[in-house]
């Protein structure tokens, strides 16, 4: 005989109820997750949109400064070019000028000295002064002419590269300069000096100018000296020439490698104002750069960037 198992309302019901209970978490528990998800993903839409703007903002800023870029190039360019006409016409315009000034300035110093030789008799002293003034300032005035001309040839000067034995150069140059002024006393301390690659007439010229400055602005030292050396820099060779002579303010420093520009008085020293700007414009043309420290009464002291030899 089968045995029946009566059901259980109660524990049916306990069932059902806890079945409900679980579900309803479950539920809650989803509800919960997608409110969170929700939070996050408009968290990250909010983030999204404000990196799109940030974006937006930067390429229009980008927009902008390519635009100022390319107006800088157009200009630079129209500059460039203006610049390049200005300089064709100063060349010309130079050229002509030294040499239809060379003619008068001529025979103004000859006729000077004519005068001063076939009429010394009739002549008293002061008229001998002004001619010798006369003709002192003609040849200046050649002299400037020269080193205008020097300046005006250095840019369109092509550079005929080789190895250059600084030894050679500087021996010789000083040898030109004690030859000049063999009466001079100056103590002269010149290192080893390594190669370099460059244009050897160029790079003579660039020497001769700092050396013979050397010269000149120690005139009045009793114990001149001048030192010539030389130190490594990267890939290049730095050249200095270093006196104790007349010096400069370096308030003018800006004044100093100018074409015409000088800081001392023809009166003190000299001199027609090119040749430092010569000696920039060579050490330039070869990819080096010049500089200088001095003080006044303290003498100064002159750097040349040259590359190495290869």
């Amino acid at each position: 005989m089968k045995k029946v198992y009566e059901r259980n309302p109660i524990s049916e019901n306990g069932e059902v109820i806890t079945a409900l209970k679980l579900s309803r978490e479950a539920l809650e528990s989803i509800d919960e997750e997608k409110n969170e998800i929700a939070v996050k993903l408009a968290k990250a839409i909010k983030e999204l949109s404000f990196q799109i703007e940030e974006k937006e903002k930067r390429a229009d800023e980008l927009i902008k400064v390519n635009e100022e870029l390319a107006y800088q190039i157009r200009e630079k360019e129209k500059r460039t070019v203006e610049l390049e006409e200005v300089n064709k016409e100063l060349e010309s315009f130079s050229y002509s000028v030294s040499h239809d000034l060379r003619a008068p300035l001529r025979a103004i110093s000859g006729f000077s000295e004519v005068l001063s030789e076939d009429y010394v008799d009739q002549l008293d002293e002061e008229a001998m002064i002004l001619f010798s003034e006369i003709i002192r300032n003609a040849r200046k005035m050649g002299e400037l002419i020269d080193n205008l001309l020097e300046f005006s040839r250095l840019s369109k000067q092509d550079i005929f590269r080789g190895t250059i034995d600084m030894n050679e150069i500087i021996g010789n140059v000083v040898t030109e300069l004690t030859k000049l002024e063999p009466l001079r006393k100056i103590d002269l301390n010149i290192q080893e000096l390594p190669e370099v690659e460059g244009d050897k007439n160029m790079i003579k010229q660039l020497f001769f100018n700092l050396v013979s400055n050397g010269f000149k602005y120690t005139g009045r030292k009793v114990n001149a000296t001048i030192e010539i050396g030389s130190f490594p820099r990267g890939i290049e060779q730095v050249f200095y020439v270093k006196d104790n002579g007349a010096g400069f303010d370096p308030c003018y420093y800006n004044k100093l490698f100018g074409v015409f520009q000088r800081l001392h008085s023809s009166m003190e020293f000299e001199g027609t104002g090119v040749g430092l700007a010569i000696v920039q414009k060579i050490a330039s043309k070869h990819g080096g750069e010049v500089w200088a420290e001095g003080k006044v009464g303290e003498g100064a002291c002159f750097y040349v960037s040259l590359p190495v030899k290869i």
